[in-house]
């Protein structure tokens, strides 16, 4: 009897030893996320370059509605709209260089765009947190204010908006947002700005420079959403 027992205890004590290996579920660190979709808000700041020519927008707090939808495995949907209440200067070319340039003058933004998130936690929050990944690409538009001499606009630009960020769930259907991401788009300048018309003979463009300058923008936002 008492060899069966020992023999017993042998054969027990792997699955007994694997059994404490990782978590008790009740204690994990990991819980599921909720699957499905709801709407976000969040606020922010959007600053970055200006251009070679100091005309591109910057410098605005941002308002942003969203909604996002869960897709397979850790990835979700999201789309959004953000109005940017930014500035940009005013460069004239028919005066000399160094007065050419005024501002800044108020001219907000509006941003539509379609993107991705993927959870670096999986379909699981680590100690209510989840960590993640983000890819977007939109179109921005401007109030076209002021009116520029030059013939510059700002016009409609295609965007593309990579970023990180980091999500708290105090709750299980309400999460909250820190998110960081880079806002890239490109700047056409008009041909006023290679033609010698100011006193100093001095254009704003060189011959030789590109029309066009990619800028990029970091644009950082705090924010609550809602899973349905």
């Amino acid at each position: 009897m008492i060899k069966r027992l020992l023999s017993c205890a042998l054969l027990l004590a792997p699955i007994a030893g694997a059994a404490q290996v990782g978590y008790d579920p009740a204690h994990s660190p990991y819980r599921d996320l909720i699957r499905g979709m709801g709407p976000l808000f969040s606020t922010g700041y959007l600053s970055g370059e200006r251009g070679r020519v100091p005309v591109g927008h910057s410098n605005g707090r941002t308002f942003t509605l969203g909604y996002e939808a869960s897709m397979t495995g850790p990835t979700s949907f999201t789309a959004m709209i953000t109005y940017a209440r930014t500035d940009r200067f005013v460069v004239d070319p028919s005066k000399d260089d160094s007065v050419r340039k005024s501002g800044p003058f108020a001219d907000d933004m509006v941003f539509v765009e379609l993107g991705l998130r993927f959870n670096l936690t999986g379909p699981k929050s680590w100690r209510s947190f989840v960590p993640y990944l983000s890819g977007s690409a939109g179109v921005a538009l401007s109030e076209g204010s002021p009116v520029d001499s030059s013939g510059y606009k700002f016009g409609k630009k295609f965007t593309l908006s990579p970023g990180v960020g980091l999500r708290w769930y105090p709750a299980r259907r309400v999460a909250v947002t820190f998110d960081s991401r880079a806002v890239f788009w490109r700047l056409r300048y008009p041909p006023d700005f290679k033609r010698i018309s100011s006193p100093d003979g001095i254009p704003v463009l060189a011959g030789d420079q590109p029309e066009t300058d990619w800028t990029v923008h970091p644009m950082v936002s705090f924010g609550i959403g809602w899973t349905f």
